[in-house]
């Protein structure tokens, strides 16, 4: 049987949702990496594949998942031994989804309103407003985590993989304090205990951090420049 294949980005949040999933079941994916930057998302053959063009996207065999979040629910379905990640009960599975709905409407949407118009629109807004709007994230997950250990209970599901991809793919910009959120700070440090985490999420997180900075102060340089001019 041919393996799933998954185009992705590793410094793509979504994408390291879907590479802690498999690592965490035993599933090994056929990779193939592609740089939106580059427009390798965007080419003709990709696109007969995801109209969408969004990454990560995953084939397994006529099936074709465009959204991390339906991708790691449906490989836990298909390929765990268990349903320990994505409980297969109506009312667990159903507090799953909604921290799922959560990172996508909410945790991510957010970075990206941050993230996406310095690195592909030359704007240089990092400001207190947009990390404010991220820090409202962290009060609500904070509330997630008040009686459990992980954000749907007692064990760790693919809700945790999908918020903490992207959580650490922000908060070098827009810290979490200890302080301020002490049941967040320890699920990051929990999360970050998995003894595969430090190989699959925490170098891609560390480059899209650096990436940002890298294009917010040249896109800073180019504004003042050309106000200059």
């Amino acid at each position: 049987m041919a393996k799933p294949t998954l185009y992705y980005l590793v410094p793509s949040p979504p994408s390291r949702c879907v590479l802690l999933t498999a690592k965490a079941i035993g599933l090994d994916l056929e990779l193939i990496a592609l740089n939106p930057m580059a427009g390798e998302n965007r080419t003709e053959e990709f696109l007969e594949i995801n109209p969408q063009h969004t990454i990560p996207t995953m084939v397994d065999g006529d099936v074709v998942i465009t959204d991390s979040h339906a991708i790691v629910a449906y490989i836990v379905d298909k390929y765990a031994k268990n349903d320990h990640l994505y409980p297969k009960d109506i009312g667990k599975r159903a507090v799953v989804n909604s921290r799922l709905h959560f990172d996508s409407g909410h945790l991510f949407a957010r970075l990206r309103f941050l993230y996406e118009p310095v690195l592909y629109n030359g704007s240089s807004d990092c400001s207190r407003e947009k990390l404010t709007f991220i820090r409202d994230c962290y009060s609500i997950m904070e509330g997630f985590l008040k009686n459990s250990p992980y954000l749907c209970g007692s064990e760790l599901t693919i809700a945790d993989f999908s918020c903490i991809s992207t959580l650490t793919s922000v908060n070098g910009v827009c810290p979490v304090d200890s302080w301020k959120y002490p049941k967040l700070s320890a699920w990051i440090d929990r999360l970050k205990a998995i003894p595969y985490f430090e190989e699959v999420n925490s170098t891609g997180a560390q480059t899209i951090k650096e990436v940002f900075q890298q294009m917010l102060d040249e896109n800073k340089q180019k504004n003042i420049l050309s106000v200059c001019d």
